[in-house]
């Protein structure tokens, strides 16, 4: 017999106990088998909708919608009028130079007038003020340049009023004037104030002589008159010199001889002309001090050499063949290019971006026709000098050559009964 005691465990070991399986892992392993006899009523698990991948955000642009051209540049009405502006200093100072710091004044008093009456005008009819693109202190100053240095105080300040308050906000400002307000205010003043506008010329460094001095205001010019061509412009002198000799019937020998020698005298100051040691209106005098700036102006691309260069070739052609005593071809060209205002107006009025034709044949339409009126004015006309008149009414043709010359569109095909018709 086996005893108990054989079969059963040491008193000193635990007895071992079976294993425990977890509720969890009888669920794994019951997965698989339910897995492979799916229920026929089962419907497929829907698949689990994948999130969106999210898109790099595009970079933010503003565009600008704008009519044609689409052309952008840098330069502005602002920065091109003070450039202009700039470029006139040099014919400033030698004005100073020539006829004192009477003339000075006299240019910063039709260029405030200007500034102040745009200001007014705005403000009183509650317009958008356009004082600081610097276009009213330009045509004030252009007023003054084109006045005689003697003339009184309050001459330049009508004319600038006169320019700005009539010839451009009325037709609604810069960009809109059809013609230059400054050569308008110049006409305003010569048709309302002959007198001055016609005889108050003051004579080359009259500040120099006894009893003035550079900083002198008041002066009369019938004072300073040492003779009878002290205080005349060039081109009167000439004029009239010119027109005694041509129709020598009936006038007595002295009087051909002293309109002999007055012409011979002022044809042969082109030097004094061209450097401004001679009577005339303040700006127009030095022909140097102008060109100087002006070559700024082509350097900036401002203005367009068509324009000016084709007015004075005519002006110096046409001085040429009709301009001397003695007949046909005898005349100076180069007293006629540096007489009077003729640099003045070609670089700097006749280039006016508002009042003179667009297109490159328009433009140089514009100073072929400048150019001839400025001649018959000298030649045939009243006044001794004709280019702020020109310059007028060749604006009044600036809209048709604009129309005349229109080029054309690009890609344009003309057919042969278009150009029969």
């Amino acid at each position: 017999m086996v005893s108990p005691n054989d079969s059963a465990p040491d008193s000193g070991a635990t007895p071992e106990k079976p294993e425990e399986v977890k509720p969890e892992a009888k669920k794994e392993e019951a997965k698989p088998a339910q897995a492979e006899k799916p229920a026929a009523s089962a419907k497929p698990a829907a698949p689990k909708p994948v999130p969106p991948k999210k898109k790099e955000e595009a970079p933010q642009r503003q565009f600008m919608l704008s009519s044609s051209p689409h052309l952008r540049d840098t330069e502005s009405v602002q920065r091109i009028m003070i450039t202009v502006t700039l470029t006139l200093v040099p014919a400033m100072l030698g004005a100073a130079w020539v006829f004192g710091m009477r003339a000075l004044m006299l240019i910063l008093i039709g260029g405030a007038a200007a500034v102040v009456t745009e200001w007014a005008v705005q403000r009183v009819f509650k317009m958008r003020s356009t004082v600081g693109d610097g276009s009213a202190l330009l045509t004030g100053i252009l007023v003054s340049f084109n006045l005689p240095p003697g003339v009184p105080w309050w001459i330049p300040v009508i004319g600038s009023f006169f320019a700005i308050a009539i010839a451009k906000l009325p037709f609604g400002g810069l960009g809109w004037n059809p013609l230059n307000p400054a050569l308008v205010g110049r006409a305003f003043l010569l048709a309302s104030w002959p007198l001055h506008m016609t005889k108050d010329w003051l004579p080359a460094f009259w500040w120099k002589l006894p009893g003035y001095s550079f900083f002198t205001w008041n002066v009369s010019p019938s004072k300073l008159m040492v003779d009878g061509i002290s205080t005349a412009t060039p081109l009167e002198v000439a004029k009239n010199a010119l027109k005694i000799l041509k129709n020598p019937e009936g006038n007595p020998t002295d009087i051909l001889a002293t309109a002999g020698d007055r012409f011979a005298e002022i044809s042969s100051r082109v030097i004094d002309m061209a450097v401004g040691t001679i009577g005339g209106c303040i700006g127009e005098t030095s022909a140097i001090l102008i060109l100087i700036g002006a070559a700024y102006l082509f350097y900036k691309n401002y203005i367009d050499w068509r324009t000016p260069f084709s007015m004075i070739a005519v002006v110096a052609f046409g001085g040429w063949m009709f301009g001397g005593a003695e007949g046909l071809f005898t005349g100076d060209a180069l007293f006629h290019i540096f007489a009077g205002g003729l640099i003045l107006g070609a670089f700097y009025m006749a280039t006016d971006m508002v009042t003179t034709p667009i297109t490159p044949k328009g433009r140089l339409i514009f100073g072929v026709g400048a150019g001839l009126l400025t001649l018959m004015i000298r030649m045939i006309g009243g006044y001794p000098e004709g280019v702020s008149y020109a310059i007028l009414l060749m604006n009044l043709t600036t809209p048709l050559i604009d129309r005349w010359t229109v080029p054309r569109r690009f890609g344009h095909v003309v057919k042969a009964a278009d150009a029969k018709a």
